[in-house]
């Protein structure tokens, strides 16, 4: 028994040593091969950036999404999103959806114009007859930064407001009652306070029934009707706000550009160039049909490409257009910021992509199936 049991421990000692000897030379082999990779660095990760241009780079049906989004681009600059031509005051408001004819008569009750009053008179924001200073400091601008009403935000309550009392706030927040006078021209008949133009329109809206409602909200679409009317005129509407604090920089600042007119466009020309990236990119997505999260990483890759040389040769082509036109009302502002921040983005994420797939793959090439 004794010996029976000698014999077995020595073949386990001796499969132990055998497992031990495999175990160093494949040890030995992981090691030599290990330094085999790290000599060959160089090689393997020019191979590992070949391998990720192969698998990033536009194919065929790449190439069709890429000429599309470019035709968009192209196509929306110059046919929906131009700077518009700027009209005088009555031609923008004849042109305008819902402004009507207009005429000064107002029979006045303090705080309480009819509902006739309202719809037939001018917006009582728009006098100056007798204003004696109330509406200076505008600069070029005038009565459009000095009179609150025409202020594209704080306009919606004031405008409202006064339109709803016959009333007309300005940019200190004083307010006038507007009248006619016989020669059927609106004018500052005397001085109103301003916490009762609030109150009168909220008591409307509130206690008056279905006719107060009906004159607060008719108002308000006559301030939203002359807004619209404003707003592409040579003098447009000065930027929200900044009227209340210091008229004069609101109107130095549109005489610069900087004007309601400019801001929509612009915003319009980026809105527009972001729904063509976004609808592009949603429908190349579609056509994705790898397994893995680096195969998604990587077809993102291509989508991020597709948006950022389209939006780049539109953008080239009508800086292009502009300086050989030296029309400026073609130019793609909206479009330009767009194509600064697909560049810088897009760039940002294919370089950490890239970074991942090289030096993830090169990681797994270290380890090899050692570990596994």
């Amino acid at each position: 028994m004794k010996s029976s049991n000698f014999r077995k421990q020595i073949g386990a000692t001796l499969s132990d040593i055998d497992d031990t000897v495999n175990d160093l030379q494949r040890g030995a082999e992981e090691t030599v091969r290990v330094r085999n990779v790290v000599e060959n660095t160089k090689e393997i990760l020019d191979d590992l950036d070949e391998q990720f241009c192969k698998k990033t780079g536009l194919t065929k049906v790449d190439m069709v999404f890429l000429f599309t989004a470019i035709g968009l681009q192209i196509a929306r600059q110059y046919l929906l999103t131009q700077f518009p031509e700027r009209l005088d005051d009555q031609t923008a408001a004849k042109g305008t959806l819902g402004h009507g004819e207009e005429h000064s008569d107002r029979h006045h009750r303090y705080y309480n114009p009819s509902l006739d009053e309202i719809i037939s008179n001018p917006v009582p924001f728009d006098a100056n007859v007798g204003a004696d200073g109330a509406l200076s400091g505008g600069g070029k601008m005038g009565h459009r930064v000095t009179a609150i009403g025409h202020d594209p935000i704080l306009g919606l309550i004031f405008g409202t407001a006064n339109i709803a009392t016959s009333t007309l706030t300005t940019m200190t927040f004083d307010s006038y009652h507007i009248s006619t006078n016989a020669n059927k021209r609106d004018y500052f008949r005397n001085r109103a306070r301003t916490d009762m133009v609030i109150g009168y329109t909220v008591d409307k809206m509130l206690n008056q029934g279905m006719e107060g409602k009906t004159i607060v909200a008719m108002s308000l679409v006559k301030e939203i009707i002359h807004l619209r009317s404003d707003i592409n005129t040579k003098h447009s509407l000065p930027l929200p706000i900044i009227s209340t604090v210091n008229p004069k920089i609101a109107s130095e600042l549109a005489s610069y550009g900087f004007d309601m007119a400019n801001v929509v466009t612009v915003g319009k020309q980026a809105s527009y160039a972001m729904l063509i990236n976004s609808m592009i990119a949603m429908i190349h997505g579609l056509f994705f049909d790898g397994d893995s999260k680096m195969d998604k990483k990587l077809y993102e890759v291509r989508t991020r490409k597709i948006l950022s040389y389209s939006n780049l040769v539109a953008t080239s082509s009508n800086i292009a257009v502009v300086a050989i036109t030296k029309d400026m009302k073609k130019l793609d502002l909206g479009g330009i910021a767009v194509t600064i921040y697909r560049l810088i983005t897009d760039a940002a994420f294919i370089r950490q992509v890239k970074e991942e797939f090289i030096f993830g793959s090169y990681k797994d090439v270290i380890m090899g199936d050692y570990l596994c």
